[in-house]
């Protein structure tokens, strides 16, 4: 049986807001697990801030 659109997210919550979440249903473990593996990941990249600037090549600009 597929996941409601109301239990997947209470299921996000609880996975980004680090609780438990309380259920042995395979089903939802799975995307518990899957939302918990997306954070990990978007921890590990770095985070790039600010605008590129590049003002050796202004024609590159115009592209």
């Amino acid at each position: 049986m597929a996941l409601s659109s109301y239990r997947m997210h209470r299921i996000y919550l609880a996975a980004t807001m680090n609780y438990g979440l309380g259920s042995y249903d395979p089903e939802e473990l799975a995307y518990y697990n899957k939302i918990r593996k997306e954070m990990d990941d978007m921890k590990k990249e770095p985070v790039k801030k600010g605008i590129p600037l590049n003002w050796d090549n202004p024609e590159e600009i115009d592209k």
